[in-house]
C-alpha cells in the first residue's frame, strides 16, 4: 500500500512538471534577435498555435514572447546607453595630452649597386676590324678610340667627292661670269631682255651642283670617320669586345663600356614613406664590403612594384676611383627630413568599425576618432601623422567607447601613464 501511494505521488508530480515545462519557451540561437524564441508546445505540436497550445494560452500559462526592438546601425556601446537612459553615469576614461612634435624621418633601404649605364660601342657602317685599342677592364674615356675598321675604298671616295667638289665650283664660277655679261649686255642694249631669264637659271644650276658636291663629300668623309669607333662614354670596358679580323655589321658592338662614375643604388621605397620621399634628398649607403658613401636621391618611380606594393628609386653618389663595383648588396638611410607628428605609445592604438587604424580622444566631454599614419616604430613609441597640433588620447578605456559618446574625462595618472607607455 504504501509503495502504491509512492508511486501515485510520483507520477503526480511528473504530470506537474511536465505540465509546467510545456509552457516554456524553446530558444535556437544563431538565428538574430527575438528570432528563435518559440514556445515548446508548438514544437510538440508541430505548428505554431495547435489545440494545445490555444487552450494553455487561453488560460494565461502560456509565456508570452516579445521580439525586442534593436537599431543594427547601433554599436553595442550605443545600444547600452540608449536602454541605461541619459541619466544613467557617463563611461569614465583615462587621457593623456600630446603635442605635435618635429617628427624625424629617416627611412632605411634594402637594395644594390648599379652602373649608371652599360653602353654598347656599336660600328655604324660594316667592314673588317683592322685594330682593337683596348683591352677588357681597361679604362676609357669618352672620345678614346676603341677600333679601327678597314677603310677599303672609302678614302678612294673621300678623294673623288673633293674632285667633284671642285668642278662644281668651276661650273659655278662660269656660270656666274655669264650672268655678269648678260646683265652689262642688256644695261647697254646689246642683249635682248628675254636672255636674262637663262642666265638666271644656268647660275642657279651652277649653284645647286655646288650644293650637292658638298653633301657628297661630307658623306664620303663621314663614311670614313665611321672605320673609327670611339667611346661615347668613361668607364670600364667589359665584354664583349670584338677580336682583330672580325667582320662587324652596322649594329654590332666592337666593345661594351659599363659607367661607373656616377653610380647609383637601386632600392624600394616602402608605400607608407612615398608621400614624404623626393628627389634631392640625402642618403648615406653602406656596401656589404664596408665601404660607406653619401648620395642624393635622383629617382623615384611613380608606379609601384605589383609584388611588394613598394617604389623603385635610385641614389646616386660619386665614384672617382671605381672602387664600387656593379651589383653589390648595399643598404641606404634616406634623411627624408622633420615633419609634423605626434609619438605616441603603442598601446593607444585601436581600430575603429570599418578596421581604420587610429586613436581615440575626448574633445569637448565627446569621444572622436582620429585616423593615423604610422611613419616609423621606435623604442620610444610610434611616430604618427593625422592628429590635431594638441590632442587629447584615451590611454585607459579607449575600446569601451564609440566616437560620438559623451564620457567623463580625467588625466592618466603617473602609473597608468607609465602603464599605457
Amino acid at each position: 500500500m504504501r509503495a502504491v501511494f509512492s508511486y501515485g505521488l510520483a507520477f503526480l508530480i511528473l504530470l506537474v512538471a511536465g505540465g509546467w515545462f510545456l509552457t516554456g519557451t524553446l530558444v535556437q540561437g544563431g538565428q538574430g534577435p527575438g528570432n528563435g524564441e518559440r514556445p515548446l508546445i508548438s514544437v510538440i505540436e508541430g505548428k505554431e498555435h495547435g489545440p494545445i497550445a490555444s487552450a494553455l494560452g487561453d488560460a494565461g500559462l502560456l509565456a508570452e514572447h516579445h521580439e525586442p526592438e534593436i537599431d543594427p546601425s547601433l554599436t553595442i556601446a550605443q545600444r547600452n546607453e540608449k536602454e541605461t537612459g541619459a541619466n544613467a553615469p557617463l563611461q569614465s576614461v583615462r587621457t593623456q595630452q600630446f603635442t605635435v612634435q618635429a617628427m624625424p624621418i629617416q627611412v632605411p633601404l634594402r637594395g644594390r649597386t648599379q652602373a649608371k649605364a652599360t653602353v654598347s660601342a656599336v660600328a655604324e657602317t660594316a667592314g673588317t676590324v683592322d685594330v682593337v685599342h683596348v683591352t677588357k677592364g681597361q679604362r676609357v674615356e669618352a672620345g678614346d678610340l676603341l677600333c679601327t675598321l678597314d677603310q677599303g675604298t672609302r678614302a678612294a671616295a673621300v678623294a673623288q667627292a673633293e674632285a667633284g667638289l671642285q668642278q662644281a665650283n668651276a661650273a659655278l664660277a662660269q656660270a656666274q661670269l655669264s650672268f655678269d655679261t648678260n646683265a652689262d649686255l642688256r644695261g647697254r642694249g646689246l642683249a635682248p631682255v628675254n636672255s636674262q631669264q637663262a642666265a638666271e637659271v644656268g647660275l642657279a644650276q651652277a649653284k645647286a651642283g655646288v650644293t650637292q658636291a658638298q653633301a657628297g663629300l661630307d658623306n664620303a668623309k663621314a663614311e670614313l670617320a665611321r672605320t673609327e669607333i670611339v667611346a661615347k662614354v668613361s668607364g670600364l670596358v667589359q665584354d664583349p669586345v670584338a677580336p682583330a679580323g672580325s667582320m662587324l655589321n652596322p649594329g654590332q658592338p666592337c666593345a661594351t663600356i659599363v659607367q661607373l662614375n656616377p653610380m647609383v643604388f637601386a632600392g624600394m621605397i616602402p608605400e607608407a614613406h612615398i608621400g614624404l620621399a623626393r628627389t634631392g634628398l640625402n642618403a648615406s649607403i653602406k656596401t656589404v664590403t664596408g665601404q660607406t658613401v653619401e648620395g642624393k636621391v635622383s629617382y623615384i618611380s611613380s608606379v609601384a612594384d605589383g609584388a611588394t606594393r613598394a617604389f623603385p628609386a635610385e641614389i646616386e653618389f660619386s665614384n672617382e676611383d671605381f672602387d664600387i663595383r656593379d651589383g653589390v648588396t648595399a643598404t641606404a638611410t634616406v634623411d627624408i627630413g622633420t615633419a609634423p607628428g605626434h609619438l605616441l605609445p603603442q598601446s593607444v592604438l585601436t581600430l575603429d568599425d570599418e578596421g581604420v587604424l587610429g586613436v581615440r580622444t575626448v574633445e569637448n566631454g565627446v569621444v572622436s576618432f582620429h585616423a593615423i599614419t604610422i611613419v616609423s616604430d621606435t623604442r620610444d613609441g610610434v611616430w604618427v601623422t593625422g592628429l590635431p597640433a594638441i590632442a587629447d588620447v584615451i590611454i585607459v578605456g579607449q575600446e569601451n567607447v564609440t566616437a560620438g559618446q559623451e564620457v567623463q574625462a580625467s588625466p592618466a595618472t603617473p602609473t597608468a601613464e607609465a602603464v599605457a607607455s
